[in-house]
């Protein structure tokens, strides 16, 4: 391994494939082999190579990196606390194709293990490289990297949810989870990043226009979260109301035995029975039934 190393660095572009494939194979099989790979010190080493003039060498050494990472949160931290983070955003911002898949795993790898790591790729703006590959990409297994490397970003508190929300993510994801052309893998982790990450949001503004046009296996996360959020808060109940997210509530069907009744019971028991009325749909047939009823007054 000691003689590995150093040939990162040979002019040799053909060489440097070979050497930076083969750490890459020793350190995927356990968290010894890959501790043994960052001992021969191959950190920051490997990070130059993700700006090689050789695509394979980049491939090869963005493959490397993810390797080390997805063992454990300490080999994780080596990798942020060397800037490697920061290598890879910077790596999966200017290449696109297949060669992108384990840059944008690896962000993946190293957000799931904690919020603080999680927050180092945010900080570092890797979330819109993320974002564009959901969107640039051809090919679902790119989309379905980003989507997963997204979900692990957005999953630890409703900080880092927020981040997600605020960053535009929810309708680009939902766009996906709704086109059917899509493959099934695609599908099932585009649903789980979203079922994750909003119930972990309570940044109400961010979920409110999704109420309007959302797909019922992703509508009930959604509201779900008013249901939660709203009996707390009374400045985001009177919000709610201005912004007409309490009469979109109104208009929404289901089951009167399902849990999705009872998250809209939930919110409509923050609220006065006039008001919920009001915000009905049929409010105004009620006032006209009214009006036919009233007599007028007496003589």
């Amino acid at each position: 391994m000691p003689y590995l190393a150093p040939m990162i660095q040979h002019p040799d572009a053909k060489l440097k494939r070979q050497v930076c494939a083969c750490l890459s194979q020793i350190a995927k099989h356990s968290i010894d082999l890959a501790e043994v790979v960052v001992e021969a010190e191959v950190c920051p080493k490997i990070f130059v190579c993700l700006k090689d003039p050789d695509l394979i060498v980049r491939r090869n050494a963005a493959t490397c990196i993810r390797e080390i990472a997805r063992h454990t949160p300490e080999l994780a931290h080596l990798i942020v606390n060397a800037g490697g983070h920061g290598a890879i955003i910077e790596y999966i911002s200017q290449i696109r194709g297949g060669a992108r898949l384990p840059g944008i795993m690896t962000l993946g790898y190293i957000a799931a293990f904690s919020e603080t790591l999680a927050l180092a790729i945010v900080v570092a703006q890797g979330i819109p490289p993320l974002k564009d590959a959901l969107v640039s990409e051809e090919d679902d297994n790119e989309k379905s990297a980003a989507a997963w490397s997204l979900g692990q970003i957005g999953k630890h508190s409703p900080d880092h949810a927020k981040m997600l929300a605020q960053a535009n993510v929810f309708p680009l994801l939902i766009d996906i989870f709704r086109n059917e052309n899509h493959s099934p893998d695609l599908h099932q982790k585009v649903q789980k990043t979203l079922k994750m990450v909003l119930q972990k949001c309570t940044h109400l503004p961010a979920l409110e226009p999704l109420l309007e046009d959302c797909p019922d296996k992703i509508l009930k996360y959604v509201v779900h979260q008013f249901a939660k959020v709203l009996p707390n808060n009374p400045a985001a109940r009177k919000s709610f109301v201005q912004s007409r997210g309490l009469a979109k509530i109104q208009e929404l069907k289901s089951d009167d035995k399902s849990k999705f009744q009872e998250y809209i019971a939930t919110i409509n028991s923050c609220y006065p029975r006039e008001i919920v009325e009001y915000y009905s749909p049929n409010y105004s047939d009620t006032l006209l039934k009214k009006l036919e009823d009233y007599e007028g007054p007496r003589s």
